[in-house]
């Protein structure tokens, strides 16, 4: 517990390494109306797929634009939008080429070829593995993972990412035996075993303090001196607290299937079963100078489908973005029309109805995080539409208007997940992130009392431990 304290204490400031939406656009050019782009239905030929990937963009690697098509656990399929040529393999030459349209001005060194290493372990990662690694001389001393299948640059790990590391998220998620089969259910009866134990020494804390009277040494407890007296003391002002950590912990591994989402909702209805994304009657040139007209510079464009209508979205290198349909009309909209997504949500259940909220504050279901956190790669922009669904799972929905994609799903059971976890373990309350400063103070004060219970404790068993040693003996 001691170790979990510390570890926790350093990811505060200093997160597990991800690529973030901004770094991925700033590393962007600018899609230019002036190329000659080949068709979305050529490109999608080219793939070698019957099936409609789950997501279309184009977008550029090593700065050449190509058309990306995603599928569930298999690797992104890059296209090059001028040639058509399948790009399913890259060597060390093009991985640097990548790095270097992300860091032009940095000297890059090919490291080497890899599956997984300590700023890898994520399993998002494991359609692209093997990975390329180049290590770049800028100022952060960054280090850069690209798709072996793509050239994609998937991941960035900073020298203070690396470092801190360490001792922060690769200590925390015990990573060294992430590998194992048995990882995940080794912190769970871990976290389990721990709860138990604080909450034991919770209550043999609180009998043994007297609140009315005191002992003869005039102390409330027991102990007069030494690790014991603060062990006792320590659990008294921070043991509750400690608790809520641990057994928060253990929620973050929804453990036995609990918290699963129980939603039923046919969320496939909403985009439309029978268009498809690839009927597209204009091409990608005459869709970037719709966007152009406005003085917009689009580095990337996503194909998204709502009920049955194509709409195509741009976005530029600050995350803004607009979006337009896939009509005879040359409007561009900083959103969907909400009748549009209205009549799109009104498909997806027959039986359960909905209320429908627009979101211009973050609030406890919605939020974002800062860059270090855990979720600090995901998108998340104002304002959306909430759907309130009065179906047996009580299901929420949270769309982006200007995508019309469905961000999340999430029930009355996820719902109750948000405080055991998220709340409990991370202090994610709006009050709070809206004051890092705060937040950061009081964490930072608390856990510092969970690290006394935990070192006096130590101390004390290992003490015990040795006087019964040599009472053996």
């Amino acid at each position: 517990m001691a170790l979990w304290f510390i570890s926790g204490m350093v990811m505060l400031f200093v997160g597990y390494p991800k690529l973030t939406l901004a770094e991925h656009l700033q590393s962007l050019p600018v899609l230019s109306s002036d190329r000659n782009y080949i068709n979305i239905n050529d490109a999608f030929r080219q793939t070698g797929k019957t099936e409609l990937p789950t997501d279309i963009k184009l977008s550029s690697i090593a700065n050449k634009p190509v058309y990306l098509f995603n599928y569930p656990e298999q690797p992104v399929i890059a296209i090059n939008a001028i040639t058509g040529e399948n790009i399913h393999h890259i060597d060390a030459e093009q991985a640097i080429q990548s790095a270097k349209s992300m860091y032009p001005d940095a000297h890059a060194d090919y490291r080497g070829l890899i599956d997984k290493d300590a700023w890898t372990q994520s399993s998002a990662l494991n359609a692209e593995r093997p990975l390329h690694v180049v290590s770049l001389d800028d100022k952060d001393q960054t280090q850069l993972y690209i798709s072996s299948h793509s050239g994609m640059i998937v991941r960035d790990a900073t020298f203070t990412e690396r470092s801190w590391g360490w001792l922060g998220a690769w200590l925390h998620w015990i990573y060294p035996v992430r590998s194992m089969p048995w990882w995940a259910d080794m912190i769970i009866y871990l976290s389990l075993a721990a709860t138990i134990m604080s909450l034991l020494g919770q209550y043999l804390g609180l009998k043994r303090w007297r609140f009315s009277k005191t002992y003869r040494s005039g102390s409330h407890s027991p102990y007069r001196k030494g690790f014991a007296r603060w062990h006792h003391i320590g659990g008294m002002l921070f043991g509750v607290l400690l608790i809520l950590w641990i057994f928060s912990g253990l929620m973050s591994m929804r453990p036995w299937n609990l918290f699963s989402n129980a939603s039923q909702l046919s969320l496939q209805r909403y985009s439309g079963e029978n268009a498809s994304l690839l009927s597209s009657p204009f091409s990608s040139a005459q869709l970037l100078k719709r966007f152009e007209a406005g003085e917009f510079k689009p580095r990337e464009l996503s194909w998204h489908q709502v009920k049955g209508q194509v709409w195509v979205s741009a976005q530029d290198q600050h995350g803004k973005r607009l979006v337009t349909p896939l009509v005879n009309t040359d409007r561009v909209y900083k959103q969907i029309p909400f009748i549009t997504l209205k009549q799109a949500i009104q498909t997806i259940s027959t039986s359960a109805e909905s209320d429908l909220i627009w979101l211009t504050h973050y609030d406890f279901y919605y939020y974002n995080r800062a860059e270090q956190s855990m979720f600090g790669d995901r998108e998340r922009p104002l304002p959306i539409l909430r759907v309130k669904f009065n179906d047996h799972a009580q299901t929420w929905l949270h769309i982006n208007p200007a995508t019309g994609e469905i961000l999340e799903s999430i029930d009355s059971q996820r719902r109750i997940a948000r405080y055991l976890f998220n709340l409990l373990h991370s202090w994610d309350w709006q009050p709070l992130l809206e004051r890092p400063v705060v937040r950061e103070s009081l964490i930072v004060t608390f856990s510092l009392g969970g690290l006394l219970i935990c070192i006096s404790g130590i101390v004390v068993g290992w003490r015990r431990v040795k006087r019964h040693i040599k009472v053996t003996v």
